[in-house]
């Protein structure tokens, strides 16, 4: 996977637009990010060790930093910043957004969690 040709985190910190060569530009909210983040904190070490992360709909990006030519480490307001976003994850991301966001709301309402607590 090349390199995106821009990331752009919006003025509110909540969503990053990630722009890949020949691509529509993927618009991906902080707050999926931060619960689909690739840590081991959050996937664990196998999918039974996948972590259910509730309580982020108010998340923010403080930062995005340059992980070799491959990724990019996000840190989040909740100094969440263990995450490494590589060029693949994040196009994966943007083609199943909708998918992963539906799936993760079910997954809090099994759990009986929130995204504000």
């Amino acid at each position: 996977m090349t390199a995106p040709k821009e990331l752009r985190v919006s003025k509110d910190r909540r969503l990053l637009t990630v722009t890949f060569p020949d691509h529509q530009p993927f618009e991906l909210p902080a707050e999926l990010l931060r619960v689909a983040s690739p840590s081991a904190e959050v996937q664990g070490h196998s999918p039974e060790q996948r972590v259910t992360v509730p309580g982020k709909r108010n998340v923010a990006i403080l930062k995005i930093e340059p992980v070799g030519n491959y990724a990019v480490r996000i840190t989040f307001d909740d100094f969440h910043d263990t995450g490494i976003f590589t060029w693949n994850y994040l196009h994966t991301l943007g083609h199943e957004k909708d998918a992963r966001w539906d799936a993760y709301l079910a997954e809090l309402e099994e759990k009986g969690l929130s995204r504000d607590r």
